[in-house]
């Protein structure tokens, strides 16, 4: 059923590494860095459940609600607006005047609420768009780039999104989009105001080879997610679901790191079929749970989705696994790569380098059936530990010491990911 997936995305990492096999001389522009964003930025954001109904109210009692049900204290800091804040629709040479929110839909203004963001020990964040229209239609910041940066930094923003999928779209040259980012970098950087930059071009142009050099902190390395974890095909011809997200970041690891992070899109936890904005009919709690632990594995950026006023209990213990949640945050900042699969791509495993030594372990079963998966720590991992201890980090529960020939085995279920932590032991 996934044959045509694999395939692609196979074809998809030759092309890539052939690609950089052949890759033009570094840039002649001197790299951009804000310093920011060391570990992949977590929180919130209100495009994939609310669309362009947002509101003072709505970002206030989420605010509220974070501070209170554990998502903040577990590292969900950012509160970020998507699209349809602004004031105006159409074109901004129509309103060429300083960019303006929606009296109706914010009556005290993005600082008040920004303020408040603050005060609850949360970050806030914004969106636009580089052309005449964002991409639900309201002014873009086409000949407005320093002002509106100067606006966003006295509001105090922490965090811009600058989505181009209307202004310039798939096929535009790299050079013309790179200089687009690469303005408004400058126009950030200018404001000395710490703010997060994500450029996002829905992984066109091979983003990923080139923002980090123009001070982006996060991009989108595809098309948008859809509320479904293994859609058959591409859904629509242009949603990736969650495995094929995987996919598509494969080969792309290197590109990744502290204060510049491949994005493989917002969370679907808790979405269960009812965004207003995405395709999908939803996933299951268990479907869900694997999407976040490959996010954290991967070192994506982690902003959800949902309404977290009405997330379940089993949403919030998802969001809120603090050892799984450590894999993503982990100073070291390396992504987990594919160290093991089985020959119809049906298991695999990944792996990622810890700070203290150790090594994250997921144990992912793409198939329909259970399946048992193992991990050989010399074959798969490449150490030669004599020894390793073995913590399952959805159980919260040690699993007991394991030797050099004693490789680990796991059940599976269909579509589950079993998070592990291997710890080598040296006495």
């Amino acid at each position: 059923m996934r044959l045509q997936t694999v395939l692609l995305a196979a074809a998809f990492v030759f092309l890539t590494e052939a690609d950089d096999q052949h890759r033009p001389p570094p840039p002649t522009t001197p790299a951009l860095s804000n310093g920011l964003a060391k570990t992949p930025p977590m929180g919130f954001s209100t495009w994939n459940q609310f669309g362009d109904q947002i509101s003072e109210q709505l970002i206030i009692e989420t605010i509220d609600t974070m501070a209170s049900n554990g998502l903040r204290d577990a590292g969900f800091v950012f509160i970020n607006l998507d699209d349809g804040w602004q004031r105006y629709p159409g074109n901004r040479s129509y309103h060429p005047g300083p960019i303006e929110a929606d009296p109706v839909k914010f009556p005290k203004g993005i600082k008040y609420l920004s303020d408040y963001a603050h005060s609850k020990g949360f970050k806030f964040g914004i969106y636009n768009g580089p052309g005449q229209q964002t991409c639900a239609g309201y002014i873009g910041s086409e000949g407005h780039v320093e002002e509106d940066a100067a606006t966003w930094a006295s509001w105090g923003v922490d965090h811009l999104k600058y989505d181009s999928c209307c202004s310039e779209g798939p096929t535009a040259p790299q050079a013309e989009v790179e200089t687009i980012f690469r303005n408004m970098s400058l126009a950030l950087l200018a404001t000395k105001r710490p703010i997060v930059f994500h450029a996002c071009h829905c992984g066109w142009a091979d983003i990923w080879k080139w923002a980090a050099h123009d001070g982006a902190n996060q991009w989108r390395i595809g098309q948008d997610i859809p509320d479904d974890f293994n859609y058959p095909g591409y859904r629509d011809g242009y949603y990736f679901d969650v495995l094929e997200m995987l996919d598509r970041g494969r080969g792309l690891e290197k590109y990744s790191g502290p204060g510049h992070w491949n994005d493989y899109d917002m969370l679907i936890v808790g979405l269960n079929g009812n965004s207003t904005q995405l395709e999908g009919t939803g996933c299951s709690n268990v479907e869900y749970r694997s999407h976040f632990t490959m996010w954290c594995m991967v070192a994506s950026p982690l902003l959800i989705g949902a309404d977290v006023r009405t997330l379940s209990a089993y949403d919030l213990q998802t969001l809120t696994n603090k050892e799984v949640i450590a894999i993503s945050q982990d100073p070291l900042g390396k992504v987990a790569t594919v160290v093991h699969e089985d020959l119809t791509l049906q298991t695999q495993v990944y792996a990622k380098d810890m700070s203290d030594g150790s090594k994250a372990v997921a144990y992912l079963n793409r198939g329909t059936l259970t399946a048992n998966i193992t991990v050989d720590p010399f074959k798969d991992l490449h150490v030669w530990w004599k020894q390793y201890h073995v913590r399952d980090l959805w159980k919260h529960q040690d699993m007991g010491i394991f030797n050099f020939s004693n490789p680990y085995m796991v059940e599976v279920f269909a579509h589950e990911v079993k998070a592990l932590r291997f710890t080598p032991i040296w006495s």
